[in-house]
């Protein structure tokens, strides 16, 4: 075991989500660094205002087995964990455990955010646990295809359980340690699932905007992104999103019509988008930057859902009346990129299955490659748009999405249905059998509808629902703003009464 300090300004903000194409995940990078330098303000102003003392982080690895159910196999990867002390009530303040998902943990995740707020209140231990085959879990062939397979959500909840032990023997807990454990996205789930597989270890968990539904054509996305374009009070409109689904139509005709290479130039494209696979990249990289700021709106992308349809509305610039849809895309598109100071957009079919394919430990940090692998094996999550409520272009099939898994890990397409319907039966889907789990939701953010939305009044100790107003993707994960909705406070006001209770109720337990 390694275990060395790292001050709290140096600062990184993980946002999970899963994404869908490329520009989706740079969108995700760009809020990251975004959020990254509030954050490192936040901490610094507050230090210097003397309200929170500039603390240590510890950064530490231990060695899990690579896979906890062959017990002939001693093979084992590091993984890396945080601990943060500064709040802690010795020896029996609670433990509230971040769990990280489809990227790194940062020490942001032990320093900031609305977890962090409460285990001030509460005196509890901060601990934190990178996913297998993320970040620095990873060993040095771990990305090579025949090694993925010990990369799962079930080998990662058995990771936690190991984790908790460690942790409660370093620290000398007792079962007067009452652990909660918090999670965002994939990571959401992980918390509901810790709690369903676990229960005996944590005893509330937190699970933000977490999709515990598997569903492998998962087109229901862009029907909430369509939505949300045309939610009033978030700043959408019924134009919007017809002048949306008519720049896309416009840009599939000319496409269609042999104009590739003009299309092409008008987008930026990184290469001419001549094949079909192309042109199928380049309405992917198109829908992104309306999906991404659609679910990242308010909380430090590049536009708002305001700002985005005002760009595809606004009637005080003149275009071409015939080409006015499409020219107003275009603009968006030169909005996003010189704002993201990309150099073009992205439209190749083949520097897809490039970035896919890469084995390099580099790229594990992004965790492209380690996603796209388990969307094939567990998940699905493919967001398509073959139906009538999607705004973007009908190209983008389940087909398109689901060749990538026999094209990058050998996972032949007619084996993912049953992956699917695995995870569901062993999760319980979208009515899982679990209690004292807290599921919050944004109502315009996409990935909602595969969460928990209705609480079962029939059990005793039954879950809780919250589904806040005109609110977006983990949303309540990050800290009080000035600017955050009131539906958006309220919500976390009810999450830190929930967290009361539960800590209330297990002392109560221990002495009753």
């Amino acid at each position: 075991m390694l275990l060395s300090p790292s001050r709290c300004i140096i600062l990184l903000l993980l946002i999970n989500s899963v994404y869908s194409g490329r520009v989706l995940r740079k969108i995700k990078e760009r809020v990251r660094k975004i959020q990254y330098e509030k954050a490192k303000m936040n901490v610094l102003m507050s230090a210097v205002n003397g309200h929170k003392p500039i603390c240590e982080v510890r950064d530490g690895k231990i060695h899990q087995p690579l896979d906890h159910f062959d017990s002939q196999n001693d093979e084992t990867f590091p993984q890396r964990f945080l601990v943060n002390e500064a709040y802690w009530e010795r020896p029996h303040g609670p433990v509230f455990l971040f769990i990280g998902g489809e990227g790194p943990i940062s020490e942001f995740d032990v320093l900031a955010g609305h977890h962090v707020d409460m285990a001030e209140e509460h005196r509890a231990l901060l601990v934190a646990l990178e996913h297998r085959f993320y970040g620095e879990s990873i060993n040095k062939d771990g990305l090579e295809t025949e090694n993925l397979g010990d990369l799962s959500s079930q080998q990662a909840l058995a990771d936690i359980a190991e984790f908790h032990q460690y942790i409660s023997d370093r620290f000398d807990l007792s079962d007067k340690n009452t652990w909660i454990s918090f999670g965002g996205s994939y990571a959401g789930a992980l918390s509901a699932w810790l709690r369903g597989k676990f229960p005996h270890l944590v005893y509330g968990a937190v699970a933000s905007s977490a999709p515990v539904k598997a569903k492998l054509d998962y087109s229901a996305f862009n029907k909430v992104v369509g939505l949300s374009l045309a939610d009033e009070d978030v700043g959408g409109s019924d134009k919007c999103v017809g002048d949306i689904w008519e720049a896309f139509a416009a840009v599939e005709a000319a496409l269609f019509a042999g104009n590739a290479t003009e299309v092409g130039k008008d987008f930026g494209c990184c290469e001419t988008p001549e094949d079909l696979e192309d042109q199928i990249e380049l309405m992917q990289s198109l829908a992104d930057i309306v999906m991404g700021t659609v679910a990242y709106n308010e909380e430090g992308g590049i536009l708002t859902i305001e700002e985005l349809c005002d760009i595809m509305t606004n009637e005080t610039e003149t275009f071409n009346s015939e080409t006015e849809a499409y020219d107003r895309l275009i603009k968006l598109v030169q909005i996003d990129r010189a704002t993201g100071k990309e150099p073009c957009l992205d439209a190749s079919h083949k520097q897809t299955i490039k970035d896919l394919s890469d084995t390099n430990l580099d790229s594990a940090y992004n965790g492209e490659r380690q996603w796209y692998y388990q969307t094939c094996t567990e998940f699905g999550f493919y967001q398509t748009c073959e139906d009538a409520s999607c705004p973007f272009s009908r190209m983008l099939t389940l087909q398109a999405q689901t060749d990538l898994c026999p094209e990058v890990f050998n996972i032949p397409q007619h084996s993912l249905p049953g992956h699917i319907a695995f995870t569901n039966k062993y999760y319980g889907g979208d009515h899982p059998d679990t209690d004292r789990v807290l599921y919050v939701n944004g109502d315009i953010d996409p990935w909602h509808e595969l969460s928990v939305l209705e609480e079962d009044l029939d059990k005793e100790d039954k879950d809780m629902t919250i589904l806040i107003e005109g609110t977006a993707h983990c949303a309540d994960m990050n800290p009080d703003g000035v600017a955050d909705r009131p539906a958006l406070k309220q919500a976390r006001k009810a999450i830190e009464r929930k967290v009361a209770k539960w800590l209330k109720e297990a002392a109560w337990k221990l002495v009753g």
